[in-house]
């Protein structure tokens, strides 16, 4: 019993050695806990506004770091990655949110965070943003 548990222990060691040698020689990255990544993180996420009173739709890109405005939104799109073509297809973003809300007598405001987190475009509304005039959502990251 003790002899199949170290020759079992051995193979999988030889496996994973070897499965970080091929993923070294090609480029692709490895974390430090040895798992290979599956994909890697996007340089522009692409998103669907929707103004509620005018039923309008926009798509739009985001660049990471940069800032780009929607209607009154401000939106920062920190993080985005998409799974590769072989696994369940997933795009997922982490985003910033504010809204640019005049004081009412017309002086606009650094803008109030209004969402703050991770959005998925299997599913919009496991985590949407809340607003009485417009909805974001996402579509792509690519790059």
């Amino acid at each position: 019993m003790l002899m199949r548990f170290i020759l079992f222990t051995l193979v999988v060691l030889i496996h994973a050695s070897s499965l970080a040698s091929v993923a070294f020689a090609q480029g692709i990255p490895v974390d430090p806990a040895g798992d290979m990544l599956s994909s890697r993180p996007g340089a522009v996420a692409v998103m669907r506004g929707l103004d509620k009173i005018s039923a309008e739709t926009v798509d739009f890109n985001a660049k990471i770091g940069t800032l780009v405005q929607f209607g009154t939104l401000n939106i920062t799109v920190n993080y985005c990655r998409k799974t590769p073509p072989e696994e369940q297809p997933e795009v997922y973003v982490f985003m910033n949110i504010k809204d640019r809300r005049t004081d009412g007598s017309g002086q606009e405001s650094d803008g109030e965070e209004i969402f703050s987190g991770w959005m998925f475009a299997s599913n919009p509304a496991l985590n949407a943003l809340e607003h009485p005039i417009y909805d974001v959502w996402v579509l792509d990251c690519k790059g």
